[in-house]
């Protein structure tokens, strides 16, 4: 990816440990239908977005749109690392009992300069807890730009690869792609120039759906 389309990504990822706001929502449906619960940061976490605007709200329409019989919980908290989504799986493991968690995390550790072995490990615990409740598992990854170093930058991404193949999970390789290696990535984030406007969720949904729909239609 040139080193042009990551202005926007680099500055969005600047400011994901630094967004705090958080929240849980719940999608209206069936109580019987399968579950499916998003574990994030800011960029599910519908941050300076209007509620229901978001990637994760958009995948319910679709579900909906679809006929696919599931039902949508996102606990993502903005600022979160996998540290924190470690120490929170457990309890939404046990609060929701979903059949398909959405693991969405990393990029503040990065921010944070936390070791990759740490947040490999921490990853991979999460989706370890999750097979192991009895839900499959939806990695999706992210890329750093060109400024962390090309090493790190492969690492990194090649890390999400690594963690997906050793739990057996599915990949997501890169959850902001057409949105910010775009020819003009600017125009698809809000005002900040930080975070992923509206405009941008849709394509969002887009990248985390048809292996979501695989996993559901598996089950």
């Amino acid at each position: 990816m040139k080193r042009r389309h990551f202005n926007a990504l680099a500055t969005a990822l600047c400011a994901l440990a630094a967004a705090g706001s958080s929240g849980l929502t719940h999608a209206q449906s069936n109580p019987a239908d399968p579950l499916v619960l998003v574990v994030g940061d800011s960029l599910s976490a519908e941050y300076g977005l209007k509620r229901g605007t978001g990637w994760v709200a958009l995948l319910t329409e679709r579900l909906q749109g679809e006929k696919v019989r599931a039902r949508v919980v996102n606990a993502s908290i903005s600022g979160d690392t996998t540290s924190g989504g470690r120490s929170r799986i457990p309890s939404l493991l046990k609060q929701h009992k979903p059949a398909l968690v959405v693991i969405e995390l990393g990029g503040n550790d990065a921010l944070r300069g936390l070791p990759l072995n740490m947040t490999r490990d921490n990853l991979a615990n999460m989706a370890r807890l999750s097979r192991e409740a009895g839900a499959k598992v939806l990695l999706v990854g992210m890329e750093m730009p060109p400024n962390y170093g090309a090493k790190y930058g492969q690492e990194f991404r090649e890390m999400y690869t690594t963690v997906a193949k050793a739990e057996k999970t599915a990949l997501v390789p890169f959850f902001l792609k057409g949105v910010a290696d775009t020819r003009d990535p600017t125009a698809l984030f809000q005002a900040d120039r930080i975070h992923p406007n509206e405009s941008a969720q849709a394509t969002m949904r887009d990248n985390v759906w048809p292996e979501l729909r695989k996993l559901l239609a598996a089950r």
